[in-house]
């Protein structure tokens, strides 16, 4: 059974979302702070955290950062606001998915399955190699020259997507079934969003890429270019 952390200074929401997901078959805790949840992360080791932002004394966006200094579990973030310089600095952090406040349960729990699905989804057994960037997929371990580079979930799953079909264009629509899931396959700008920050860890000089190469107006192809 999937255990779900819910990090939330609105008790009234946590209790009635937790009693919600333990409905559909998740074990769920749920922690009233940064701080709180930080402890509960590190004694339980969750398979997903829904992250609020606004909370006092440590926000959703210093909460993340410590989450990703020891954790690479999924994260959905909690917000009122669906500014893009917000989404994107959730990205930049590591998170995996924007729930919009007010939401409905069902909404959440749809997004819950998709992620835990990316997260689990990739088949096993392969091992991706381009130039000096590696991807062992039963470890989920990527490395440049040798060196580790540390990736979310999904950034992990979309680079996989694009290495497996080196050299062709997929539409960004294409990349958004195969990463998200077949409700995703409108949000584009999901993409858009992941292969920047995607590009700022696996290419050397991310405004040059050499791996991840723009189809204006389509989607996106890997591919190494002449000088790698």
């Amino acid at each position: 059974m999937p255990e779900i952390l819910m990090i939330d200074d609105d008790q009234s929401l946590s209790s009635l979302l937790c009693e919600f997901l333990s409905g559909q078959g998740y074990a769920t805790r749920c922690a009233s702070n940064g701080r709180a949840g930080l402890r509960e992360m590190f004694e339980r080791k969750p398979d997903l955290i829904i992250l609020d932002v606004t909370m006092p004394q440590m926000d959703g966006w210093e909460t993340l950062k410590r989450i990703r200094e020891m954790s690479d579990a999924p994260v959905i973030m909690l917000t009122a606001r669906d500014d893009e310089s917000d989404i994107l600095r959730g990205f930049s952090i590591g998170a995996d998915d924007y729930v919009t406040k007010p939401f409905s349960f069902a909404q959440l729990a749809a997004r819950i399955k998709a992620v835990l699905a990316r997260k689990g989804g990739t088949p096993s057994g392969e091992h991706l190699i381009s130039g000096n960037l590696e991807v062992d997929i039963p470890s989920r371990r990527v490395t440049r020259g040798g060196e580790i580079i540390s990736l979310t979930p999904t950034e992990f799953n979309l680079l996989s997507a694009l290495m497996r079909r080196q050299g062709e264009v997929l539409s960004s629509e294409e990349l958004a079934r195969q990463v998200w899931g077949p409700q995703y396959a409108s949000e584009v700008g999901f993409v858009r969003r992941y292969v920047w920050h995607l590009r700022q860890k696996v290419e050397k000089d991310p405004e040059n890429p050499q791996y991840i190469h723009n189809e204006r107006g389509y989607g996106y192809r890997f591919q190494i270019s002449e000088e790698q």
